[in-house]
């Protein structure tokens, strides 16, 4: 099992900054369709699939559950669920929907299930851009992305209070 990085960079994302990139994703993806449905990779496609599915009036949402993360490090990939019609359509007409490309781990398998589905990500990392159809925003690959639903508000002391 891998370690957790020290070197890496923190970027956290705002529910608002998600909201509007996918909404952003939205306006990219409009003149692929029309889609079957939308398959949202879980869990961080679930809330831009949510917004994405809204914004095009795509009422078929479904899952493809693939885990590969415990916290910041990277395990073992384990297929959960299966989106069974888009599979057995192979993808054609499917639109695959996740926030984040990072490695192209969980996209390669992703499509390998799905190999004809479109694949969207509101983020992109370089080690994960060559399996995306279409994605908003890129991100250095040292980045490490705090999305809203993994992270809290709380208190910070001002700099100046330096450990009081």
């Amino acid at each position: 099992m891998a370690e957790v990085r020290d070197d890496l960079f923190d970027h956290i994302v705002s529910w608002a900054e998600v909201h509007r990139d996918s909404k952003y994703l939205v306006r990219k993806l409009m003149p692929h369709g029309p889609w079957k449905g939308v398959i949202a990779l879980t869990r961080g496609g679930l809330v831009p699939a949510a917004i994405i599915a809204r914004e095009m009036e795509i009422r078929v949402v479904d899952t493809l559950c693939i885990t590969t993360y415990d916290d910041q490090v990277q395990g073992t990939l384990e297929v959960l669920k299966v989106p069974d019609q888009a599979v057995a359509e192979e993808g054609e007409g499917w639109l695959l929907i996740d926030d984040l490309v990072d490695t192209g781990t969980t996209a390669k398998e992703a499509l390998r299930l799905l190999p004809k589905a479109h694949f969207a990500t509101v983020y992109a990392k370089p080690q994960g851009l060559p399996y995306v159809n279409t994605y908003s925003h890129d991100v250095e690959q040292d980045v490490w992305v705090f999305f809203p639903w993994d992270t809290e508000i709380q208190y910070v002391k001002p700099l100046a209070d330096n450990g009081r």
